[in-house]
């Protein structure tokens, strides 16, 4: 199951049913789970725990060392949940001690060839980056988030759950749960209804998510006057969601 040509560290955890391809290396404090299958010319560093079923893709590096400038060699961390695809010459960081200590993947996500993903970033369930989205230092992306090819987030932004960006976003401010964004700067451009759609969302959710967008976007409502608004008329979990994330924003939302 490990090519002749890998490096392995003897202090690395393998579950005994991992495949690790020809000329990669995997450094001592690695735990990767069953099921996972390493291709060749990857590098895996510690700390690092990679979930079950983990695919990783020639030439990717999961787990290195920050490129923050105050990075001065600190026991951080990665640590990935299950089922996640890493393409070709995807790059994943750890995290720093200015911050959490941790870059935190959760399950299921697909990032795309020559993603970026910075140190202290927390990425959801189910999201999707495109060929080479970069992800600055302190990014959070909600679940089933999607980003186009070359989009690119500032550091500390939050993209929110089931939101969308088009290739090529330059995303500087964080982005509420559920819409659309596209541009440079980006800009938003409505709900992502043909994701929601997809993924279940019912008609009453469908109506009020639409009503609470028009409510902070078309009716020149300041953002308090429009969130309140929205907390007067809907009750529903969605769009509390879609409040949610605008009152958490750090850096003022996209709109």
């Amino acid at each position: 199951m490990i090519h002749s040509t890998a490096l392995v560290d003897p202090a690395a955890r393998l579950a005994d049913d991992v495949e690790v391809g020809p000329f990669t290396v995997i450094g001592p404090d690695v735990e990767i789970g069953p099921g996972s299958r390493i291709g060749p010319h990857v590098v895996i560093k510690g700390p690092t725990v990679l979930g079950a079923r983990t695919r990783i893709f020639q030439f990717a590096s999961v787990g290195e060392d920050c490129q923050d400038k105050k990075y001065a060699g600190e026991p951080t961390r990665l640590v990935m949940g299950d089922d996640n695809v890493v393409r070709e010459g995807v790059t994943l960081h750890r995290g720093t001690v200015q911050d959490r200590g941790e870059t935190t993947i959760g399950s299921r996500n697909l990032f795309m060839a020559y993603v970026h993903v910075g140190h202290d970033c927390v990425i959801g369930n189910d999201c999707i980056l495109a060929n080479q989205v970069t992800l600055a230092g302190h990014v959070r992306l909600g679940d089933f988030a999607i980003l186009g090819g070359l989009a690119a987030v500032h550091q500390f932004c939050h993209f929110g759950t089931h939101a969308m960006a088009g290739g090529g976003s330059i995303i500087t401010k964080d982005t509420p749960a559920y819409v659309m964004i596209n541009g440079n700067p980006a800009q938003v451009h409505g709900l992502n209804l043909v994701g929601l759609k997809r993924r279940g969302f019912s008609r009453e959710a469908l109506k009020a998510l639409s009503e609470a967008y028009r409510l902070v976007y078309r009716q020149g409502l300041n953002v308090e006057q429009a969130l309140d608004e929205i907390r007067r008329r809907f009750q529903l979990a969605e769009t509390e969601a879609f409040v949610s994330s605008i009152e958490a924003s750090t850096r003022g939302i996209i709109r």
